[in-house]
């Protein structure tokens, strides 16, 4: 059994851990009602659909 022959330093555990701990931009599909980028298996921030159904009720702000 392979046994280390000194210790890790600091800076290079903590280089070796922080390859698993990279942050991916969030996955983005389009909504099928307005086309919008949602994130998949969630409402839809903008209409407010999920599944081809009203989910969220969402509020008309007259400009």
């Amino acid at each position: 059994m392979g046994v280390p022959k000194g210790k890790t330093s600091k800076a290079n555990r903590r280089m070796n851990r922080g390859a698993n701990y990279t942050m991916d931009a969030p996955a983005l599909s389009a909504c099928p009602q307005c086309h919008a980028l949602k994130q998949p298996h969630h409402a839809c921030p903008v209409c407010g659909y999920y599944k081809g159904r009203q989910a969220v009720v969402q509020n008309e702000q007259a400009n």
